[in-house]
């Protein structure tokens, strides 16, 4: 830099070229390296009044990343990156740096061994407040002080300026004046700097014990919120082994006959009793087929404990269930008590034990891969991000409008993340080959809830599709099925990007499912919910079942400060259209003081008439059992008491992939959904270049193409407004955007407007004609 003037070992100034935005990019700013200091103006003449930012060196950590780069970070509160010239020029800077570091740190420790104490305490606290108070009042009074004397001595000079003509004594009088005023202006004026520097005085020297207080009491935060953790998960420890004890010493007792109805009993067993809730559906009566083969109605009777539900959630009947199995042939559930009974046998028939015994169905060796695909994706660079910053240069700008950058993401689309619901295929494979309807129902509520088991560590947003942006996924030679997704248009005839809305369908082996995903949001602060609004299909080939299910509530908590996780809770039915069966499931809100497991999932199989087939129990992020309700008992208050068969695995998670941590906790299939593959649509996500730039790890790049193809949509969506107001003061009708792929119809199963696959894709990709694809990347 030819401006730059080193003045010693620790004091250096000049140009260097510093990062601001993903906007602007780096711009070019005077530095001034000073007491410890690195300060930052826009040009020279802004360092007497205005200073655009400093970092204290002290606790910087200062390096190089390439021959002009110097990135200094001070301790993840701000991060500057600088760029000189040329690499000489960056090595003064580098040398100056640390120059200048070495005298902080030594300045910092000189200055912490003389203090006693590591904080101040609260009368020291409140006094300096009001020593800050005092100085900011005596401040405020030479402010006002300082205008009052300007305005005089102002005054003043515009007289003298007016009179033409003036005598020695007049002009000996008025210079007289002019000079009395101006000096009490001047000592006005000194008194204010005076003030400030007293108050900038206190205020430094209680800075660094201020520092010190907020990093105490933000550690013991921190210590507490850990501990109030490990207490509430040892205290549901406690309850369930107290709860176990408790069975164990009133087995075969009978209770008295004026207990609550928590006291309900049933004939003891020789087999050690376990217990969970399961969800009923809503306005459900249970039909109870007593062993002499008769029926009666009975209201299932709800318990007078009400569960802490999300806002979507309804307040539904629960049914107590008592698992009676033999300790070694079932795994641990949790529970607490509700209404109705359920309890297990242990006389295994030849179906059941087939079932066990072929179970397996997300086994790794259930599959033959014929083709190879990438076992991994590059690493995920270790970019900080200034949320503050983003949330700045958001202030007065239009929602839709504010470009994000890829930080949030990761490289996969809103589409591509459809897709991945169906890395556990088996179940519906299951599914088509079961001839029970109620089994086959219990296979795909287990296929439906294993969708949210990539949520667990998930905390990065796929990218939304542009309208007309598609996704093909052809898995035949492994999984067994293809699919097709494509972002389609709002009902309304403006063009629309946010949220999405996306369509898919895929066929497999015996079963087809199809979706219209959309969704709505709700910021509450702390935490962001994201409501599923679109309906999912799966119908079976075999069986003419016809199935619809709206997905639960999902929330991200810790959205401002703290580590982000991922909860779904809410309420799901299961309905399928040709007998009226339904699958009732409820994903418990996840809390430190619930008493049960955490992401718990239970649910119900019931009958259009209301009869009770299976229960199902377990957690989205490891697996579900199911179990065949045999027939129904009676407790001594004339509850249900239900009779299972012994409970099964009905789906169970794999293990994520070695080194996942490091590539944005990928499943397996998720690491092969963006692998690039050839004759596929123009329109494919794979092609998309800000996604395929994210993952290969070029950021920078990635948010510029990012932000050109935002723009370029915005612009295809001003054009088609201003068409259709042309067309409407023609009278004329505007025709909406139509997908490529898909065509709006009314569904037969539910009454409601949605968009079904045309069965064209596949045959042009044979044919590789895309004449009829749009133009939508850059």
């Amino acid at each position: 830099m030819a401006e730059t003037r080193p003045q010693h070992q620790a004091q250096y100034r000049g140009w260097l070229y510093k990062w601001t935005n993903y906007l602007r990019g780096y711009q070019k700013r005077w530095f001034v390296l000073q007491n410890g200091l690195l300060s930052y103006y826009r040009n020279q003449a802004e360092m007497a009044h205005t200073c655009r930012g400093t970092i204290n060196l002290a606790n910087a950590f200062i390096h190089t990343e390439d021959s002009n780069t110097i990135v200094i970070s001070n301790s993840g509160s701000s991060t500057y990156y600088l760029k000189a010239t040329s690499e000489v020029e960056r090595q003064k800077w580098v040398t100056a740096l640390e120059l200048a570091k070495a005298e902080a740190v030594k300045m910092q420790d000189n200055e912490s061994d003389e203090e006693d104490q590591p904080q101040p305490d609260k009368n020291e606290l409140q006094n300096t407040v009001k020593l800050l108070g005092s100085k900011l009042e005596d401040m405020t009074t030479c402010n006002d002080l300082i205008a009052k004397h300007g305005s005089a001595l102002q005054r003043a000079l515009s007289e003298l300026e007016s009179m033409e003509i003036l005598t020695n004594t007049e002009h000996g009088s008025k210079a007289k004046v002019i000079n009395e005023r101006a000096t009490m202006f001047r000592i006005t004026s000194n008194a204010m700097i005076n003030a400030c520097t007293e108050y900038l005085d206190v205020a430094q020297s209680q800075t660094k014990r201020l520092q010190k207080l907020f990093d105490y009491e933000h550690e013991q935060r921190m210590k507490l919120e850990d501990m109030v953790e490990q207490l509430a998960k040892e205290q549901v420890s406690l309850e369930v082994q107290a709860k176990k004890s408790l069975h164990l010493q009133k087995h075969g007792k009978e209770k008295g006959a004026t207990g609550s109805d928590e006291d309900d009993f049933f004939d003891a067993l020789d087999y050690h009793a376990d217990e969970f809730e399961v969800a009923l559906p809503h306005e459900i009566m249970t039909h109870r087929r007593m062993l002499s083969d008769t029926s009666e109605d009975s209201h299932i009777i709800p318990d007078d404990r009400s569960s802490n539900g999300s806002d979507t959630e309804q307040d539904g009947q629960e049914a107590r269930v008592y698992s009676h199995i033999n300790k070694s042939d079932s795994p641990k559930r949790s529970g607490s008590a509700v209404a109705t009974v359920v309890k297990s046998t242990h006389k295994r028939n030849p179906s059941q034990e087939s079932i066990r015994r072929t179970e397996s169905i997300d086994s790794a060796s259930s599959m033959t891969q014929k083709r190879f695909r990438r076992p991994l994706i590059p690493p995920r660079p270790s970019y900080s991000l200034n949320l503050w910053s983003i949330m700045k240069n958001c202030i007065g700008k239009e929602l839709s409008k504010i470009p994000m950058p890829v930080n949030f993401n990761e490289p996969l689309s809103m589409l591509q993340r459809l897709s991945e619901d169906f890395e556990y295929s088996r179940c519906l494979d299951r599914a088509a080959e079961s001839e029970d309807s109620a089994e086959q129902l219990a296979y795909l509520a287990a296929f439906t809830i294993s969708s949210y088991s990539t949520t667990t560590n998930r905390s990065t947003k796929p990218f939304n599709p542009l309208l007309g942006e598609t996704y093909e996924c052809d898995r035949t030679d492994d999984y067994g099925w293809k699919s097709v997704a494509e972002q389609v248009n709002t009902i309304f005839i403006t063009v629309s990007h946010h949220p999405p809305m996306a369509s898919q369908h895929c066929e497999g082996r015996g079963w087809e499912t199809w979706q219209e995903f959309t969704m709505t949001s709700k910021f509450r602060g702390a935490y962001l919910q994201i409501i599923p609004l679109g309906i999912s299909h799966a119908k079976f080939t075999k069986s003419g079942n016809h199935y619809t299910w709206r997905k639960v509530t999902t929330t991200v908590h810790n959205i401002i400060v703290g580590k982000l996780w991922v909860d779904n809770h809410g309420e799901m039915d299961i309905i399928n259209h040709k007998n009226g069966d339904k699958c009732h499931l409820k994903f418990s809100t996840y809390s430190y003081f619930s008493r049960d497991i955490p992401r718990k999932v239970t649910g119900v199989i019931t009958t259009k008439e209301g009869d009770a087939k299976w229960v199902l129990t377990g957690t989205w992020d490891k697996k579900m059992e199911g179990a065949k309700i045999l027939h129904v008992d009676e407790s001594n208050k004339g509850k249900p008491v239900f009779e299972t068969g012994p409970h099964f695995t009905l789906w169970e998670k794999k293990p994520l992939p070695p080194g996942a941590e490091k590539m944005y906790f990928f499943t397996r299939l998720a690491l092969e959904l963006n692998e690039p593959e050839e004759g596929v649509a123009p329109t494919d996500c794979r092609i998309r270049p800000d996604q395929r730039l994210m993952e290969d790890g070029k950021w920078d790049e990635a948010n510029k193409y990012k932000l050109q193809l935002e723009d370029k949509q915005r612009a295809a969506r001003k054009k088609r407004e201003l068409d259709a107001e042309e067309a409407k003061k023609k009278g004329e009708d505007f025709p909406p955007y139509t997908p490529t792929w898909f065509v709006r119809k009314t569904d037969s199963a539910t009454g409601n407007p949605i968009h079904m696959y045309n069965g064209q894709y596949w045959d042009c990709k044979q044919k590789q004609d895309w004449t009829r694809c749009p133009e939508i990347y850059i």
